[in-house]
């Protein structure tokens, strides 16, 4: 029997070099695409050259509480076990605190942060029970250091981090290991749409002087959930080329 690791954000640059790290790790992935968006995922789920063994799509609004209890339940009768957490989904809102809406800052909670609880709390037990278990929650360097016109952003991140040290001393016993993986400044199409004077001052910043690659988030995240990161929980793994050192 193939492990299943599930993946929220499985479509965005970061969340697809996860999938398909994992994937080929031989894990089956579940794959949760926003609700209504299915032929989207079904066009990257082709585009990655999955097939139905590797990878299985999840309609899923991970804003919603009650589906998410509701459907990762059946998930886990259907598929026997959810040995793998991976917290991906994120979005921003940004723009100056004393100029944000409360949707804008309440969006970015709870789609970055809120998702955290309804995604893993249906799933935890199962994990404890079974006596074995690792959740991965993608952060930010923002939420380490903050950043300007990131309120929303940063706390949520933030958030996350003290998060998973609670749950990392919950799950301890049980053999279920919680940690964070927080990338810098990643070369997904997103960034690197960005104008090219500001891609060079954002790695100007960077020690390393280049933007991190998504497969280097993956395989920080891959090494988590191997054997070989099994005493490790509670910690957050910066990859992020120096950015921010502390």
């Amino acid at each position: 029997m193939k492990k299943v690791a599930l993946i929220t954000g499985s479509k965005g640059g970061i969340g697809s070099a996860i999938s398909k790290q994992l994937v080929d790790d031989g894990y089956r992935v579940i794959a949760t695409y926003f609700t209504g968006n299915y032929q989207c995922a079904l066009d990257w789920f082709n585009e990655q050259q999955f097939n139905e063994d590797q990878v299985r799509l999840l309609e899923l609004d991970v804003t919603d509480t009650s589906e998410c209890a509701e459907k990762l339940s059946i998930l886990l009768e259907e598929e026997g076990t959810v040995d793998v957490i991976v917290n991906n989904a994120g979005i921003t809102r940004d723009g100056l605190f004393k100029k944000m809406s409360a949707d804008a800052w309440f969006d970015v909670i709870n789609t970055n942060l809120n998702c955290v609880f309804n995604v893993t709390q249906p799933l935890f037990a199962a994990m404890c029970e079974k006596g074995n278990g690792r959740v991965i929650n993608i952060s930010s360097v923002n939420g380490l250091k903050g950043q300007f016109g990131q309120a929303n952003y940063s706390a949520a991140k933030a958030g996350m981090i003290g998060f998973s040290k609670a749950l990392a001393m919950e799950g301890a016993r049980a053999g279920v290991t919680v940690n964070v993986v927080a990338p810098g400044y990643t070369a997904t199409p997103m960034v690197e749409q960005m104008k090219p004077e500001v891609l060079d001052a954002i790695t100007g910043q960077i020690p390393m002087k280049r933007l991190a690659k998504p497969q280097e988030i993956a395989q920080a995240v891959s090494y988590l959930v191997s054997d070989a990161g099994a005493y490790i929980t509670g910690e957050t793994l910066s990859v992020n080329g120096g950015l921010y050192m502390h």
